[in-house]
């Protein structure tokens, strides 16, 4: 199978004298901004985005490289109240990330009140021994009050060792923020090949790809019931082609025929969506079969879950 990464850091290497290296973990609620700000930072969509709560449900590093440094970003899944075995591995995915880092930054959206759920996330930051970053994000969608209100909520709660206002979308403090956490680096190797931009493994990508236009082109319960699992991939270099093969779960039949739809309209335009991403990451042409299948509870199921990658702390 084709791979874009090395999935092992090379921390048997060494760097010159003065380089610097370490890992940032971002966290916060659902939807706070953590995967639009790592695609932000790379350049590159790595991280899939939606509206859509537990959008992110792997745990997976994205590799800045610099001349003289290596920035590693740690992109988790939104902590929430879990109403599943899924959500309970989601969340200790997430609290997993903090172990063995060099920075934290915490998320909070300026669009949304601080609440119950941003107070029990910095309760958990609390045996931090590495700096802490509290990043407001979405700026471009909030006045300079709600901004401030957020600063203020956070930092009655907990102290900060940088503290951040941005927008992954327009871009505003976003150079500001990626200087401050180079400051943040201790010298260090170079943990992973130059040039190689994620440790997460192509077959989990291109998944996670198909899964995000499911987010996006249907509605209800269907995205939180929603599973990609590739079967194959294949590259004809002759061609230049992949040809990937993949499997769409959900847990009732009638899911499954929400996203066929009728004549099979839903899960072409699924495809057609999927193949336009996916030839970009690719950077080759693609044919995409898509297929769903019905795997019943499959979010309560932990052996289930831990065959789709969202389980134990991956």
């Amino acid at each position: 199978m084709e791979k874009i990464t090395d999935t092992s850091p090379l921390n048997t290497l060494s760097a010159a004298p003065g380089f610097r290296s370490g890992f940032v973990t971002f966290i916060g609620r659902p939807n706070a901004g953590k995967s639009t700000l790592l695609n932000a930072l790379t350049g590159t969509k790595l991280a899939i985005t939606s509206d859509t709560p537990q959008t992110t449900r792997h745990r997976f590093r994205a590799i800045l490289d610099g001349e003289d440094y290596q920035l590693i970003l740690v992109d988790t899944p939104g902590i929430h109240k879990p109403h599943d075995s899924l959500g309970e591995e989601l969340n200790y995915s997430a609290l997993q990330a903090l172990q063995s880092v060099d920075a934290v930054a915490f998320l909070l959206d300026a669009t949304r009140e601080f609440g119950k759920g941003d107070l029990w996330i910095l309760e958990q930051l609390k045996g931090l021994r590495c700096p802490l970053i509290l990043v407001v994000s979405k700026t471009d969608k909030a006045t300079p009050e709600q901004v401030e209100a957020q600063i203020e909520a956070a930092t009655a709660i907990r102290n900060f060792d940088v503290i951040c206002a941005l927008s992954a979308v327009s871009g505003e403090g976003l150079e500001r923020f990626k200087n401050k956490l180079l400051t943040l680096l201790p010298e260090g190797p170079r943990w992973f090949p130059a040039g190689m931009r994620t440790d997460q493994d192509l077959s989990v990508l291109i998944a996670e790809f198909i899964r995000e236009k499911v987010l996006y082109l249907t509605r209800d319960e269907v995205p939180h019931a929603v599973g990609v699992e590739v079967e194959e991939i294949s590259y004809d270099k002759k061609k230049d082609i992949h040809l990937i093969n993949a499997m769409i779960f959900v847990e009732r039949d009638s899911q499954k025929g929400i996203l066929i739809g009728k004549g099979g309209e839903k899960i072409k335009e699924i495809g057609t969506s999927a193949r336009n991403d996916l030839a970009q990451l690719l950077a080759s042409r693609v044919y995409l079969d898509l297929r769903v299948k019905v795997r019943k509870n499959w979010r309560r199921d932990i052996n289930q879950i831990r065959r789709f990658g969202y389980g134990q702390g991956n």
